[in-house]
């Protein structure tokens, strides 16, 4: 029945809803203590949103809020428990039945959603991924995958209106493991790969492995999967959940975090690390030197086994992937790149797009260590895409070879740089559009630089002038007033020569903040 509630405080009356969107995420700021960062994620508002996925799901589903159980985790963040609190308040008001799993991944709350044991009608997981410690977030799932933008702005709009029925007889929240059973499949997962022939249960016995989990949701990897198959996991560290994030940024593309799982593998003479991103949907790892593999080494060192797997896959990835990679791929492993937009959601939607059209994709990855796989429901998983990389460094072992012996062919540039732009107009996406339409004409006029066809995201120019070899993109982000470049060469000097002649270019654009640019050239 419809039972009219308490009218809302005067801030949720007025609250800005839409300011919530973050593409298919929602992401607001739930702590004080950043300057100019005013807390807009509040308990209440958690409550609200929880409300409006009851509601929308409802919908979406044909069933009723009584018949429906939903799912709630969260990442290590400091206001994940008040929220979790609140949102699971929020759905159990409406009569429907929560599942609480308290410190969890965002991969592992999909797959509560069609786990046979679980089969949850829709997942929520509370997280902001690698950012500062006083934001937070949702991520929403159904059997069906993610949420999509749309999605999102549905649920806002519902919020917006605040009318929602409800019940007295709440059912109570119901405490779950579900990161046991994830892990578990997991397990089975490596065993599987490696068909170890003496030792089947811990085909990962003689291999140090450790883990860097950055105070966020991963941890549990070191004692649920790694240890049951038999590692050695000394020398993991930072796995205890902390939202203060003491140690560094949990952010398998930070410096910093890259630093600190190289060392932890040096210094503890381990045979592979790995290390997560807060929620656990991205990932990167080290080899037994200290060496790096991530962004463009990650996607050749996966590209590699899934194309031993699944011969002439196409590989999908974001747009700021090098040309040494590209020519790995259709070169040296006989697939085909295909190269998209910034995005885990729109490389998967391309991935999944492909599929449908026949064309036959088994992978689809972000140089942001976002990895979805089609044998693993086209989920962004960072656990998974480990574990993948475990059954083959496992099987390496066994032939008394490396796992990076996969990539020895990948060429690397020499040099790469990043530059972010600033955009100072209101409307940056027109002026951003204007920008990438004029360099595309320059680029027309230029000798020894040619536009890049099959690009689907700003424009892409190779520079083949001898002191430049190589290759430069600019776009227009996705959700802020930037405009990031990206350039790589294969020869010393030739990063600088291409953002010389670029910059020369974009002096004519008085809203454009160059200084990045300036100062590198």
């Amino acid at each position: 029945m419809l039972i009219k509630e308490e009218s809302p405080s005067l801030a949720i009356a007025t609250f800005n809803w839409e300011q919530l969107q973050n593409g298919s995420d929602i992401r607001g700021v739930a702590l004080t203590g950043v300057p100019g960062e005013e807390v807009n994620l509040t308990p209440e508002v958690a409550n609200i949103l929880g409300k409006a996925f009851v509601k929308w799901l409802g919908d979406t589903l044909g069933k009723d809020q009584a018949d429906m159980v939903i799912a709630v985790g969260r990442d290590s963040r400091l206001s994940g428990l008040d929220l979790s609190r609140s949102l699971s308040a929020g759905i159990s008001s409406c009569g429907c039945q929560v599942y609480d799993f308290a410190i969890a991944s965002t991969p592992a709350m999909f797959m509560s959603t069609i786990h046979p044991d679980f089969n949850c009608d829709g997942a929520i997981m509370l997280t902001a991924s690698h950012l500062p410690f006083n934001r937070n977030g949702c991520k929403f799932f159904t059997a069906q995958g993610g949420l999509g933008k749309t999605d999102i702005k549905a649920i806002l709009e519902l919020a917006k209106t605040n009318q929602f029925e409800t019940t007295e007889q709440q059912p109570e929240v119901i405490d779950k493991d579900f990161i046991g059973v994830y892990s578990a499949g997991l397990v089975s997962k490596v065993r599987e790969a490696v068909n170890h022939p003496t030792n089947y249960q811990q085909p990962l016995t003689g291999l140090k492995i450790v883990v860097d989990a950055g105070n966020g949701a991963g941890g549990f990897y070191v004692d649920q999967v790694l240890k049951p198959l038999g590692a050695d996991t000394n020398g993991s560290q930072f796995l205890e959940p902390d939202g203060n994030f003491p140690n560094h940024v949990p952010n398998p593309e930070h410096p910093a975090a890259m630093a600190a799982i190289s060392k932890a593998v040096l210094d503890n003479q381990a045979d592979f690390g790995i290390i997560f991103d807060t929620d656990v949907d991205r990932v990167a790892a080290v080899n037994n030197l200290g060496g790096e593999i991530n962004r463009n080494r990650l996607i050749a060192l996966i590209s590699a086994i899934v194309l031993q797997e699944h011969p002439g896959s196409t590989i999908v990835t974001d747009s700021i992937t090098s040309d040494g990679l590209s020519q790995f791929i259709n070169q040296n492993l006989g697939g085909v790149h295909h190269r998209f937009k910034r995005g885990y959601k729109n490389v998967i939607n391309e991935a999944i797009a492909l599929n449908n059209q026949g064309q036959e994709s088994w992978l689809a990855i972000e140089t942001s260590g976002h990895a979805a796989m089609k044998e693993n429901h086209f989920l962004d998983d960072g656990a998974y895409l480990a574990t993948k990389l475990l059954g083959e460094l496992a099987k390496a072992k066994l032939a008394n070879k490396q796992l990076t012996d996969l990539i020895t062919e990948l060429i690397e540039p020499t040099e790469s740089q990043e530059f972010r732009l600033q955009i100072s107009q209101a409307d940056f996406k027109t002026y951003g559009n204007q920008v990438i339409a004029k360099l595309s004409e320059f680029a027309n006029k230029q000798n020894n630089w040619q536009l890049v066809p099959n690009n689907y995201e700003g424009v892409r120019i190779a520079c083949s002038a001898e002191e430049e070899d190589g290759w430069l993109l600019l776009r227009l982000s996705l959700h802020d007033p930037v405009i990031p470049i990206n350039v790589e060469s294969n020869v010393a000097g030739g990063v600088k020569a291409i953002a010389t002649k670029l910059l020369s270019f974009l002096t004519e654009f008085d809203d454009l903040d160059l200084t990045s640019l300036k100062s590198f050239v």
